[in-house]
């Protein structure tokens, strides 16, 4: 069996296993390179190659700096000045996500979209709007966005990569921006026009006071002498994961989110939420009592509205400490001193006790406690709060040392005084210097999965050019497409990459893409830059599932989305972006031929 057939039996188990979805992408893809490495395909001194790589170091670096931008707080009132809209359906959404794709030009996709959600959900419910409307177009248009420059999104990093390789040279900082920005005009257009009214009109994923109806799972209890003097931690027990006190009401005196270690008193009255069984099993174990004739209604809107307590909505994450977890393993309430009060899962509560519910990406949590604890809690189980902003504002002057380092280091690398990987590890490393991110938030806002999946592709689309592969799908590809327009070559390359971007990750996609979209350049006697940014569009197209892109995945719980849901806006936008990029490519990249 020679090495061709060996290559491409390893690259269907890789693809069919990123599919899949069981196995984690970077694990798959570091499986895959073992597996090549192993069976001698790539030699054992280049299989770590990838981690060096200057695509990887690049990446890397933007997620630090896109990070400290972020959390300077600049971007959220530049979101809140400019999401003013008013109630129109048309200028509501045009609106939102003009600035999502503008956001995205130069931080993270998802980083963009998480400043813009609790906004925009905001001002959904303001309009009396379900947010679905507003949430999938907000979603699409921060992927349009990363088209508009090279570190918009890494996927642009890598088909630069491979520019290098084909014609000695990179893409610079602002190459794909006359491309990239055609079609984020004419995507948000579409979005804004029509997009929109193709979106179904879902209940949304409101879960709190209003929606959830957390009232209907709400007691009040007294305690009796016999536990007077006992913390509620210790009352609570073993069950304190799925039983949350609220408030405490004590001499008629409301007190919110009560520390699990406030020492009871007898005739203190416990507000707590939890299911029905869980409740009896603690009155049964502990003495606590009913308390008949209060109004819970009052009590509980007075607790939920006292000062410095919060009720907040976050989305759990893909890649995330919470994610596959429950909160019982994560200790929300032992360590975090943060009741979650319940579990939202597209559109619907989740029932049973919420401690014991696994948590999966896209789920939505109501999260109980003072501002401080739900802040830090979010952000260590790499959640991000929907409902408001749950961290504090930053000083004037960090914003202003977050943007200058992020225009010195794109100034530098535009001038071509230093490389881009040098520049961006220069201003990370800046950002941390000045008091931006602390040392261990700039390791954490590095997406390492991402950099293992690149660091292991990188050497096998190598190995896919170096067996022939490349050339086999780019002789097929070239003969299937014999006699037509060059032009019919280079939207079907977009294509084939954008739908591969919807079912497994888009900088895998691009790693695969690329190499072909070089030696088909080659057979049809052309320039290799047309077709390799046709990659880069097609890679960020990923419309059509919710698992094509993070973004996507985002919104799936706060816009109560079901799966099929996305073909629906998804399929039009994606022929919108096909018809509009080619013809653009055509004009400011000449095939050549």
């Amino acid at each position: 069996m020679n090495d061709q057939i060996i290559f491409f039996v390893i690259l269907a188990l890789t693809l069919g296993l990123f599919i899949h979805g069981r196995i984690h992408y970077d694990i798959v893809a570091l499986l895959s390179l073992l597996a090549l490495t192993v069976v001698g395909i790539i030699p054992g001194a280049e299989a770590f190659s990838g981690l060096g790589h200057p695509a990887v170091v690049t990446v890397g670096a933007v997620l630090v700096v896109g990070r400290a931008v972020q959390r300077s707080g600049a971007l959220s009132v530049l979101v809140r000045l400019l999401a003013r809209s008013g109630k129109n359906a048309v200028a509501q959404v045009g609106s939102l996500t003009a600035l999502s794709a503008m956001l995205s030009m130069v931080i993270n996709n998802v980083a963009a979209l998480s400043l813009m959600m609790p906004v925009s959900i905001q001002l959904a419910r303001w309009a009396r709007r379900s947010p679905s409307i507003v949430l999938m177009p907000l979603a699409f248009a921060s992927l349009l966005g990363g088209m508009v420059t090279l570190i918009g999104t890494p996927t642009n990093i890598i088909v630069a990569t491979f520019r290098t390789e084909a014609s000695g040279a990179p893409f610079e900082m602002f190459d794909f921006t006359p491309v990239g920005l055609g079609v984020v005009v004419c995507g948000v257009a579409f979005l804004t026009l029509i997009g929109w009214r193709l979106v179904p009109q879902r209940q949304g994923a409101r879960i709190g006071v209003g929606g959830f109806e957390v009232e209907q799972h709400t007691y009040e209890l007294e305690v009796p002498q016999a536990l007077a003097g006992r913390r509620i931690e210790d009352v609570l027990g073993d069950m304190g994961e799925d039983i949350h006190v609220i408030g405490l009401v004590r001499y008629e005196k409301r007190y919110s989110a009560p520390s699990h270690t406030e020492i009871l008193a007898a005739k203190d009255i416990l507000i707590v939420e939890a299911e029905p069984v869980d409740l009896d099993e603690l009155m049964g174990s502990t003495g606590l009592k009913p308390v008949e004739g209060r109004d819970v209604h009052e009590d509980m809107v007075s607790l939920l509205r006292a000062r410095g307590v919060k009720v907040v909505e976050a989305v759990v994450m893909a890649d995330s400490l919470a994610e596959h977890r429950t909160a019982r393993t994560l200790g929300l309430h032992t360590k975090f001193d943060v009741s979650l009060l319940g579990v939202n899962r597209q559109g619907e509560r989740v029932p049973g006790s919420s401690g014991n519910i696994r948590l999966l990406a896209g789920d939505i949590l109501l999260l109980h406690g003072n501002q401080s604890s739900i802040g830090e809690a979010v952000e260590a189980l790499g959640c991000i709060a929907i409902s408001e902003r749950v961290m504090g504002f930053r000083p004037w002057w960090q914003a202003l040392s977050a943007f200058g380092i992020l225009a010195v280091a794109i100034a530098l690398a535009t001038t071509g005084l230093v490389t881009l990987q040098i520049a961006f590890v220069g201003a990370a490393v800046g950002m941390v210097i000045f008091g931006l991110l602390s040392l261990r938030e700039a390791y954490e806002s590095i997406e390492w999965p991402v950099l293992l999946l690149l660091a292991a592709m990188i050497p096998i689309g190598r190995a896919f050019e170096t067996t022939g592969g490349a050339e086999l799908i780019s002789d097929g590809l070239t003969s299937l497409t014999y006699g037509v327009s060059p032009l019919v070559v280079l939207a079907t390359l977009i294509v084939v990459t954008s739908l591969l971007s919807d079912v497994i990750s888009n900088a895998a996609a691009a790693i695969l893409t690329a190499p072909i979209a070089v030696t088909v350049a080659a057979e049809l006697g052309a320039s290799s830059d047309p077709f390799l940014m046709g990659v880069a569009v097609g890679a960020s197209a990923a419309f059509l599932t919710p698992i094509g892109h993070q973004s996507n995945t985002l919104v799936l719980g706060p816009g109560g989305y079901r799966f099929g849901d996305y073909w629906r806006l998804g399929l039009p936008l994606k022929i919108v972006v096909v018809g509009v990029a080619v013809p653009l490519i055509a004009v400011v990249w000449p095939l050549g031929v």
